[in-house]
């Protein structure tokens, strides 16, 4: 039987479904993203397929770089009635723009450490006359 046709899980079934630690499952009910799960007379965490669906939104939220308010939100809006996809796109989009952001200034960055790299002479150089060195202290 596959994890995923489980009906129920403890928190190591459910941490190796979703190719996690269960120190991260326990971190997503301390933060509220994963509810509480009820608990068996022995006191062991008891989790539902509802409990594993929302672990993989988590983690596929986190893959894309959502921030943890981020998903709060997005999770938000699936457990409140009255939200709409237009504020699941808009969100979407605005990290979208954050992302593309990132991208803009990692390519500068590169642009920036190889025209250090291309003045540097290499190993027949002392460091105290290397160009990479100098520019970093903004000679």
């Amino acid at each position: 039987m596959k994890l995923s046709e489980k009906t129920s899980y403890s928190v190591g079934d459910l941490a190796t479904a979703c190719g996690c630690k269960v120190e991260t499952v326990r971190y997503y009910e301390k933060t509220g993203l994963l509810p509480n799960p009820p608990r068996t007379m022995g006191g062991h965490r008891v989790y539902s397929l509802e409990h594993l669906k929302r672990l993989v939104f988590i983690r596929r939220s986190r893959d894309l770089g959502f921030t943890i308010a981020q998903i709060s939100k997005l999770l938000r809006f699936i457990d409140e009635p009255d939200h709409s996809c237009g504020e699941v796109k808009t969100m979407a989009m605005l990290h979208a723009r954050a992302v593309q952001k990132k991208i803009n200034d990692l390519q500068r960055l590169q642009k920036a450490l190889n025209e250090m790299a291309v003045r540097c002479k290499g190993r027949n150089y002392k460091v105290e006359d290397c160009p990479i060195i100098d520019a970093l202290f903004g000679n």
